[in-house]
């Protein structure tokens, strides 16, 4: 046999299933949970690339949650930790919603914001802005700002008072 002619046969050959390389996956699932909190929607969107089969990746989640692990409660809170500083009840909110965490959570996060929603509203106002609206057009853009950080409505409105008319003294 001609040395070429046995590099064909060999590369021809069919390997068979390749066994999954790397960490197991509930090794990768507890990997990603010792670094942070993740809901289930969001870990199981993670595993599945290694997942062979989505009823193996079904149950790792369901024996993750049991072993508490993973738990949505918790994603809940952590998320709220990390964004209520900087944004509004109903971008958290919706954010969790994304997560597809249940109603009751995202209603249990949503009533612990709304307590602490104006004294969040003001720090960051101040932060940013730190004196009220000089005109109509200054009372915009700090409307739109804290609106699009998650702000209602109603609450900026208080926040900012009323409108500017542009006939001040000062001009």
């Amino acid at each position: 046999m001609h040395r070429d002619d046995e590099f064909e046969t060999l590369s021809d050959a069919d390997p068979g299933p390749s066994p999954r390389s790397g960490p197991s996956l509930k090794a990768r699932a507890i990997g990603f949970l010792s670094r942070r909190e993740y809901s289930r929607r969001e870990l199981q969107r993670k595993l599945a690339p290694h997942a062979q089969d989505p009823d193996e990746l079904e149950a790792l989640l369901d024996g993750l949650e049991r072993e508490n692990w993973l738990s949505n409660e918790r994603f809940a809170q952590s998320l709220v930790n990390r964004r209520a500083q900087r944004q509004g009840a109903q971008r958290i909110v919706q954010e969790l919603r994304q997560h597809g965490l249940a109603e009751n959570v995202i209603q249990d996060a949503e009533q612990r914001l709304h307590g602490t929603e104006r004294q969040r509203a003001t720090e960051i106002w101040e932060k940013k802005f730190g004196r009220p609206p000089r005109d109509a057009k200054d009372y915009a853009r700090q409307f739109r700002f804290m609106a699009s950080r998650g702000f209602s409505t109603e609450l900026i409105r208080r926040l900012l008072g009323r409108v500017p008319s542009g006939h001040g003294p000062d001009e």
